[in-house]
């Protein structure tokens, strides 16, 4: 089941409890939406909520999610430690000074821009092909687990040296 709330700002909240089959959540651009909940929804595997006012998101029951992009909101915190069938995590622009994805094993892509992230451990993901974190306050980054690597994004942070020796499948670097 597919559920599309795109382009829909007065949307304040919705209930997709009893949905037990829904698999797919698109929404965003709904300014006024500060909260959800989709705890019952354990079919989940794609969940899209870009461009609202997000401060909060409990993804601890959608063991099966595999994409998750949260950009453009106001979460200060995301735990993805039971997510570990994840392969995309965005969750650009936000308050996160903090990101654990030590048991998402099989990510692929992590894009977490924009936030406040003083440390970041991509070491267990060694799955990774696209790694976008700057503009963060990350002072170091170890890649030297992550040998798929074709694209490296550190650009303003307080990184001073990177060593990307073994990252031999990078085509796109940004520092």
């Amino acid at each position: 089941t597919y559920l599309n709330l795109r382009d829909n700002p007065n949307l304040t909240s919705y209930d997709v409890t009893s949905i037990s089959t829904l698999e797919t959540i698109i929404g965003g651009d709904n300014g006024s939406l500060s909260s959800i909940d989709i705890s019952d929804n354990t079919n989940l595997t794609y969940l899209n909520h870009q461009t609202c006012n997000l401060s909060s998101i409990d993804l601890s029951n959608n063991t099966l999610l595999e994409h998750i992009s949260l950009t453009n909101n106001s979460l200060t915190s995301l735990d993805v430690s039971t997510n570990t069938a994840l392969t995309y995590l965005n969750c650009n622009n936000n308050s996160l000074t903090s990101l654990d994805v030590d048991s998402n094993t099989a990510l692929e892509l992590l894009s977490c821009q924009g936030n406040s992230i003083t440390s970041l451990d991509v070491s267990n993901n060694t799955a990774l092909e696209f790694l976008y974190c700057g503009s963060n306050q990350l002072t170091s980054l170890d890649v030297s687990n992550n040998t798929a690597l074709t694209a490296l994004g550190i650009s303003i942070t307080a990184i001073s040296s990177i060593n990307i020796n073994v990252n031999t499948s990078l085509t796109y670097l940004s520092v």
